[in-house]
């Protein structure tokens, strides 16, 4: 127990800190982003909303190590976007915090796209029909009928896109590095001190992941009234 304190009172709390405004900066994005593109990709033609559900879905399915080569080959300071930003806006996205957020942002953006498409598909389309009926444009049907009614899964869908990007290893490996104070996060600090077999320090990590996972579930259940009881 002793030894317990001793790792808690002399604990750099940094990665946490890094991880939840990454976390906090990625889902913002994610948000506005996930809601955007899945109104859109619901109005296109079978076919082509297949191919840019494919593409915007990839993330997902793909090693995270292989989403951040990728992405370091598009911010590399060798490449032309990597490069353009460089010299125009002076933007460095290599082993920096905004290669943490963008990471994060890449990988958990499935998880909000696909959610948000799924609470609108669910959503009665003869609302919609009667929003239109009364006259209301489709910029008032879509926040006055479609985002509440949709808001359950939206608000899970946000709640896993912050838990999926707070966790976030291998693509924020690649992209921002282990830098100390900077880009280091909880999950790849984990990593560094499972290789030093500091396995109390670990654990104390993982019990501080562990908890955020938990309330992050119990959220989701909450705002979606899921109780867990078989209604008779």
């Amino acid at each position: 127990m002793n030894e317990l304190f001793s790792v808690l009172s002399g604990l750099d709390w940094s990665p946490l800190r890094i991880s939840l405004k990454t976390g906090a900066a990625a889902t913002f994005f994610c948000f506005f982003l996930g809601i955007f593109t899945a109104y859109k990709v619901m109005d296109m033609k079978p076919g082509k909303r297949a191919v840019i559900d494919g593409i915007l879905t990839l993330p997902m399915v793909l090693p995270p190590t292989v989403a951040g080569f990728f992405l370091l080959l598009i911010f590399s300071k060798r490449r032309s976007i990597g490069i353009f930003l460089w010299e125009t806006f002076d933007i460095k996205v290599v082993q920096s915090w905004l290669g943490c957020v963008i990471a994060a942002m890449v990988i958990a953006f499935p998880l909000m796209y696909r959610n948000a498409r799924a609470a609108f598909e669910l959503v009665d389309q003869n609302l919609i029909y009667a929003g239109r009926t009364l006259g209301m444009s489709e910029w008032e049907i879509f926040w006055r009928v479609i985002m509440p009614t949709a808001k359950p899964g939206i608000a899970g869908g946000t709640i896993l896109t912050f838990a999926r990007a707070l966790g976030e290893y291998g693509a924020t490996s690649m992209l921002a590095g282990n830098i100390p104070g900077k880009t280091a996060t909880v999950s790849q600090r984990i990593a560094m001190v499972i290789q030093d077999q500091d396995y109390l320090t670990a654990g104390v990590w993982v019990a501080v992941v562990l908890f955020i996972a938990f309330m992050a579930v119990f959220a989701i259940n909450i705002i979606t009234g899921s109780s867990g009881k078989i209604r008779r």
